[in-house]
């Protein structure tokens, strides 16, 4: 091997050793929901061509349909305690991040973490795909971006989950299929609605969401109500 090769490999391995102690620095590139069964992949991309929006429709029409149920009973708490690492059957669980953390390092372009940890992350920039803004976000405003679960926890619990064992709500909870981190304030528009209540601001998003929420919902057994249905289909025409 020649000086020059040597300086060129130690010069990489410099290089790599630099991007993994400073942080995530490689941008993150959404993914559609159809190539995203698991969640593991970041973001959200919207579905576009004809032949994927027919396989979101497909996926939408084997949802059950029924009529939605009280919420008596809900409590956040019936999931589980607020992001802990408690869960047991999904991906990232039980690695020593809190979830929170594991979704803004999954979506997140540039992340920089807390000194001495390898998990809290301290500040990022997100594409968030239900505005198509761009956030410039940093822990001392940890509002700006809220990480949503694409099936409300209470629409889950109105929808069945009130029947499920504690483990399976702690997946549900999670779970990044159901999980993205998006615009503080389009999430708390959004709450505990459906599909047919609300939809993300950004219109070229919302067959991907649909599409992401009826992966969840098969996944997990949740039925939604025929408004919704109708709704979701609507979006991926």
């Amino acid at each position: 091997m020649s000086t020059k090769d040597a300086v060129a490999i130690l010069a990489g391995a410099v290089l790599v050793v630099s991007l993994f102690s400073s942080g995530k620095s490689t941008p993150a590139t959404a993914t559609s929901p159809l190539g995203n069964a698991t969640g593991t992949r970041p973001g959200l991309a919207p579905i576009t061509t004809d032949q994927d929006r027919a396989a979101a429709r497909a996926l939408v029409n084997r949802l059950t349909v029924k009529g939605q149920g009280p919420k008596t009973g809900y409590q956040r708490t019936r999931y589980g305690d607020n992001w802990a690492d408690t869960a047991t059957g999904v991906p990232y669980a039980r690695n020593g991040c809190r979830t929170r953390d594991d979704l803004l390092a999954r979506d997140g372009q540039d992340v920089q973490y807390r000194s001495g940890s390898r998990c809290e992350v301290v500040s990022m920039r997100l594409a968030d795909p239900y505005t198509g803004r761009t956030i410039d976000w940093r822990k001392t405003r940890a509002d700006a971006v809220q990480v949503d679960h694409v099936i409300p926890l209470s629409y889950g619990w109105r929808m069945g989950a009130r029947h499920w064992p504690m483990s399976k709500r702690l997946d549900f909870a999670n779970d990044p299929l159901n999980l993205l981190p998006v615009d503080g304030d389009a999430n708390e528009a959004k709450d505990g609605s459906g599909p047919a209540g609300w939809l993300p601001p950004q219109r070229s998003i919302r067959c991907a969401y649909v599409t992401r929420f009826a992966q969840v919902s098969l996944k997990y057994g949740v039925p939604v109500t025929r408004a919704d249905k109708a709704t979701m289909l609507a979006q991926c025409r």
